[in-house]
């Protein structure tokens, strides 16, 4: 009988684990679809805002850099107040953010939108942490994964559903229906998710061995820095998240402004007084002007914040766990995957419905076609990846995938004049991004002690968003200092060029690169240290 009622205790908890990564599967489900509806109006939104391509960016950006600042301080909080009351809060935060976008009647209005709804990034740290409280290690490759594929497939409805609400009904509606589905998960996870304060997924003798090792390493590593403290989540390091949030914009910012005389000479030619983009400048001097500025107050903020995270008894960033090698590297892999992927975001809308021979003329329906593979191929090789991963290890599934990816912007470098070609290099992209992605989480969260969880994905979730949020300014400043003037129906235009495209793939081409490399080194410094490879 005892054995039957163990049984059967077990049985109810593997239930409840797998209803929590349901619902926090919907969650990513959700917001990826918030974030990739979007998309084909990218070129809509400049026209209506009358922006230039150079500040349209930061409608992917302004909602990235509050998601970068928010999600290591969610992780902190969660270890604080517990894990399930901040993820209520953050999305009650998320959902006025939505609601606020779809009242946006200019452009300061969407970025403040943007900006709030982007503090609901600070949900993944703690979904993640969830998951890794709800099952054992050695199943933790194949729930990341399915929670990969739920992103996936919120990109497949927003790049399909999202283009069709937007051609019928407009970009405003986008946001309108996420309203109801973000009420109807927060009472869900209200309802459901019930988050226990020990860790059930894992053993006692995992937790005894974790907390030894760590406390090993710590004095090992750096007596002072290292040593075990019982009061770390005592407080928030609100300092140092005024400077990062201050580098981050500083650096885009200057992004933004740098603008070559010519395109701005180009632009004028067919615009008014009235209808000049925001951002825009004539002259290299006023240029100068504006992004020397920037880049002061990033460097010295970024000094700043380096110095403030090592003499802070509760680090944004604890560089003493960061800084390991095998944690470094697969977050700065993580970081080129956000990049990657929203470089694609703010490059290929812009690209299709330009006018031709520059692209191809096309609405927002089919430019979400286009798209379409990039995201159905996330949403296979999404859980795919997670069992690929859990007979293969990690590393080989990521440097395969850092291969696909690095392939996948060849082919759309050499071959973007075809919209076959382009949606055939996206679907090689979106094999390697999966592969990697999930690769490298899986080596950050096996890396780190069971106890710094939180923090440790915190940190890689605002390492992602920090990329992501460099993928688009990046983008939007080729098309913006590279552009040229096309004559469509007798009226003068000025576009992004050819080159500007070139030059956006090749420079994520030379990101793959760098990816490949630290692969393989993370690879090497894994066999020597005898870990999960």
């Amino acid at each position: 009988m005892k054995r039957a009622a163990f049984d059967y205790k077990k049985i109810l908890n593997i239930s409840e684990a797998w209803r929590i990564l349901i619902i926090l599967s919907c969650l990513a489900t959700m917001v990826m679809y918030a974030e990739t509806m979007l998309i084909p109006a990218i070129p809509t939104l400049i026209n209506d805002f009358q922006v230039s391509y150079g500040l349209s960016s930061w409608i992917l950006t302004a909602y990235l850099i509050a998601g970068a600042v928010m999600t290591p301080i969610a992780g902190k909080l969660s270890d604080i107040y517990g894990r399930k009351k901040i993820l209520i809060i953050i999305m009650v935060i998320y959902t006025c953010g939505v609601s606020l976008g779809g009242f946006s009647e200019d452009f300061l209005t969407m970025i403040i939108a943007r900006t709030i709804q982007g503090v609901g990034l600070g949900m993944f740290p703690i979904a993640f942490s969830i998951i890794r409280d709800q099952f054992p290690r050695e199943r933790i490759s194949i729930t990341t994964g399915i929670i990969t594929s739920m992103f996936a497939a919120g990109s497949v409805i927003g790049l399909s559903v999202g283009a069709l609400i937007i051609h019928e009904l407009g970009w405003k509606m986008t946001f309108f229906t996420i309203i109801p589905i973000s009420l109807v998960l927060l009472y869900m996870i209200v309802k459901f998710v019930h988050v226990s304060k020990t860790n059930k997924g894992h053993t006692d003798k995992d937790l005894k061995e974790s907390k030894t090792n760590t406390t090993k390493k710590h004095y090992l590593h750096d007596d002072n820095k290292m040593r075990q403290k019982p009061k770390f989540y005592a407080q928030i390091d609100i300092i140092g998240s005024v400077l990062l949030a201050i580098t981050i914009v500083s650096f885009l910012l200057s992004l933004t402004y740098l603008q070559t005389p010519s395109s701005a000479v180009d632009q004028s030619v067919n615009l008014t007084d009235e209808q000049t983009p925001l951002g825009y400048e004539s002259s290299p001097s006023s240029t100068l002007i504006n992004v020397a500025p920037f880049l002061i107050v990033g460097t010295v903020a970024l000094a700043l914040f380096v110095i403030q995270e090592r003499k802070s008894n509760n680090p944004l960033i604890d560089f003493s766990i960061f800084l390991r090698p095998p944690i470094l590297l697969s977050n700065l892999i993580i970081m080129i995957v956000g990049l990657s992927m929203f470089m694609v975001f703010q490059t290929i809308p812009i690209l299709v419905q330009s006018p031709e021979p520059i692209g191809f003329t096309e609405n927002a329906i089919n430019t979400g076609k286009i798209q379409l593979p990039f995201a159905i191929v996330l949403l296979i090789f999404g859980p795919t990846s997670g069992f690929i991963i859990s007979r293969l290890g990690s590393i080989k599934p990521i440097i395969i995938g850092t291969v696909l990816t690095a392939a996948g912007f060849l082919i759309l470098l050499v071959l973007h004049s075809s919209e076959i070609y382009i949606s055939i290099g996206l679907a090689v992209l979106s094999t390697g991004l999966s592969l990697a992605s999930v690769g490298a989480v899986n080596v950050t969260i096996l890396s780190t002690p069971v106890q710094f969880t939180g923090v440790t994905m915190g940190i890689s979730t605002m390492l992602r968003i920090v990329g992501s949020s460099i993928g688009p300014a990046l983008a939007a400043m080729y098309m913006q200092t590279n552009q040229t003037s096309l004559s469509i129906q007798g009226i003068v235009m000025s576009l992004p060029s050819s080159f500007s495209f070139n030059l956006i793939f090749l420079t994520a081409l030379m990101f793959s690169a760098a990816a490949i490399g630290m692969s393989i080194v993370l690879g090497r410094k894994l066999s020597l240290r005898g870990q999960i490879t």
